[in-house]
């Protein structure tokens, strides 16, 4: 139906338009992504294309060390922590971000963001972990380590494995394809046959492992690749790679022809079915409680 923005580069700059919102849902987003204004843009849209109303508030870690953007610019269009602190949210997104190759400890803002999950216990119904930030959060949560891959898993791929017993798999789990856009050079150390109390695998592809893991105890779900991705993020990638003289190779199941010109976008409506399955967790919940 309808997101709007609470703050965020796109209100600023007048490139997203609110509307008026009634019995709206709450979410937070840490954006991470270094295309903060793309990444804005990609959740408003997703969100925007759900059933319900939804205020998206954008936040951004105090600790971090910004490159191509002025710190201040960030402070004036996001929100901090210690600004948003005494608030309740119905969701919280955190993004990935191009520090997977780091260790944990050695990214800048990796402090800030174990407060913000602690923080979250209390004050936010669900957690969606993205990318980088679901191996943040399986570390974090499960002590679950990640390992470099040998080279780049680039492209977009279906699920082999489907739960028929996940709410955030309705629709899926009798034939539908869930498919994902993946875009990472690490990978979670996890035997699925051994997995920790409390955690569960919702799907899985043996191409990339885990697509989407859940907690029922944290009120969390992990999501290995970049459903929030539009048609034309993976060939920005690839084409800035290739730019730069890296040794990449095309993302798989992407483009439909030798020229690189044709994108299939075959994932879009598994990105829409996903956020609105996560959605309809916390909105069940509302109605539960106004009964």
């Amino acid at each position: 139906m309808t997101a709007n923005a609470k703050n965020g580069l796109l209100l600023a700059d007048k490139q997203w338009d609110n509307r008026y919102l009634r019995n709206s849902s709450s979410i937070l987003v840490l954006n991470l992504m270094p295309t903060r204004k793309e990444t804005e843009r990609q959740f408003l849209s997703a969100f925007n294309d759900l059933t319900g109303n939804f205020e998206l508030t954008f936040l951004y870690p105090k600790s971090h060390h910004f490159k191509g953007i002025s710190k201040k610019i960030v402070e004036k269009t996001y929100n901090s922590l210690d600004q948003i602190s005494e608030n309740h949210y119905d969701g919280l997104i955190i993004t990935g971000a191009p520090v997977e190759t780091l260790p944990f400890s050695q990214v800048d803002y990796w402090n800030e963001l174990l407060k913000i999950i602690d923080w979250s216990r209390s004050h936010v119904k669900e957690v969606l972990y993205e990318c980088w930030a679901a191996q943040a959060g399986l570390f974090y949560d499960f002590e679950i380590r990640k390992y470099q891959l040998p080279k780049k898993l680039f492209g977009i791929f279906d699920a082999t494995f489907i739960s028929k017993d996940s709410k955030i798999t309705q629709g899926f789990e009798n034939g539908g394809i869930l498919r994902m856009p993946q875009s990472r050079h690490t990978q979670i150390a996890l035997n699925a046959d051994e997995l920790p109390i409390g955690l569960k695998i919702t799907a899985t592809s043996k191409k990339t492992g885990p697509i989407i893991l859940e907690s029922s105890k944290f009120h969390s779900t992990y999501v290995s690749g970049h459903p929030e991705y539009s048609q034309e993020t993976l060939a920005k990638e690839y084409f800035r790679d290739v730019n730069k003289g890296l040794n990449i190779e095309k993302p798989e199941n992407y483009f439909l022809n030798e020229d690189n010109t044709k994108i299939n976008y075959s994932w879009r409506a598994t990105s829409l079915k996903i956020y609105q399955n996560w959605a309809n967790k916390f909105v069940s919940q509302k109605a539960e409680l106004s009964i």
